[in-house]
């Protein structure tokens, strides 16, 4: 028999699957997403608070003079 994961987006997604899965007498078990997997998003959310962002030309041209200077608001 194979397995399944399921990606719920939601606490009223994963109620609903719950109750359909004890309502068939299907078993489930609870696990916490992959370490590594966490590891990455946090990595990632890291990249995005450090990422500058260039609205206009001369936000751009701003920061290739000096890129240490903050050219956001």
């Amino acid at each position: 028999m194979e397995a399944l994961t399921i990606h719920p987006q939601n606490n009223e997604q994963l109620k609903a699957i719950k109750s359909v899965l004890k309502a068939m007498k299907i078993p489930f078990e609870k696990s916490l997403y992959n370490p590594e997997f966490l590891k990455k998003i946090q990595e990632s959310e890291k990249h995005q608070e450090d990422a500058v962002i260039l609205k206009c030309e001369e936000d751009i041209s701003n920061y290739l003079k000096n890129p240490d200077t903050d050219v956001q608001d």
